[in-house]
């Protein structure tokens, strides 16, 4: 018999029952051999179902009666292990900075590319012309969920107020990754306002002018530049 003290929790236990068995098995059969009451098998079973780790099915049965209800754990890769996103960010952002002929100017457009994606099912409609906080106070709400912790603008403010850098790893250890972050930033804040259709957009982003602050200036979009992007987010959309 399996010693329930190898592995911590017995949620595991089950789990790493069902993960070496060869059939699919029962709770009085798991119950009797980790030796507890199979209401505590059912618990424990219940939550790896929801995590999608087991799944439950009939067995088979060669008289009357209902079939027996059996279980086995699922095969494939558990979404909750260990994952390693800031590799991926690292490689990705030194690909940028040093196959693209203009990092910034590259990072900018995907930033610009991506803002409508990031504004998400908030955008609805677009924010009618000469509604400038409303604009700003639909960005802000978006910084805040991406983890920038921005102060909320006032609507005649010229500035947004960013008090941290999600992408802080990227931009402090590595020299050259922090213009490619950070001209991404502002793409950002560029392309959902122009999914917004609003009235002004973020012509610069400032940072560190104090070790826990960057700055984003607001200033007014021109008309033209208004119906290029636009335009620009329509299609993005589209796709």
């Amino acid at each position: 018999m399996r010693s329930t003290t190898e592995v911590p929790g017995r949620r595991r236990v089950v789990l790493d029952l069902l993960r070496d068995s060869a059939q699919p098995r029962s709770i009085l059969s798991l119950a009797e051999e980790m030796r507890v009451h199979t209401n505590t098998v059912r618990f424990h079973l219940d939550a790896l179902i929801r995590a999608g780790q087991v799944e439950r099915l009939l067995g088979d049965t060669d008289g009357p009666g209902r079939p027996p209800v059996l279980f086995r754990a699922t095969h494939r890769m558990d979404p909750d292990g260990p994952s390693n996103y800031q590799l991926l960010a690292t490689m990705l952002t030194d690909h940028l900075a040093t196959r693209s002929p203009d990092p910034a100017a590259t990072a900018t457009e995907l930033g610009r590319a991506w803002g409508p994606h990031v504004m998400g099912s908030s955008v609805g409609g677009r924010t009618p012309a000469g509604k400038r906080g409303e604009a700003l106070a639909r960005m802000t709400g978006v910084l805040t969920d991406l983890g920038f912790a921005p102060d909320s603008p006032g609507p005649r403010d010229t500035t947004i107020r960013l008090h941290h850098c999600p992408f802080l790893g990227l931009v402090t250890d590595t020299e050259g990754y922090g213009s490619v972050i950070c001209s991404l930033h502002l793409g950002l804040m560029q392309g959902g306002l122009a999914a917004l259709d609003a009235p002004v957009t973020v012509d610069r982003l400032d940072p560190f002018v104090e070790p826990d602050l960057c700055v984003a200036h607001v200033a007014a979009a021109p008309p033209s530049r208004r119906r290029a992007e636009r335009r620009r987010a329509e299609r993005r959309r589209a796709r």
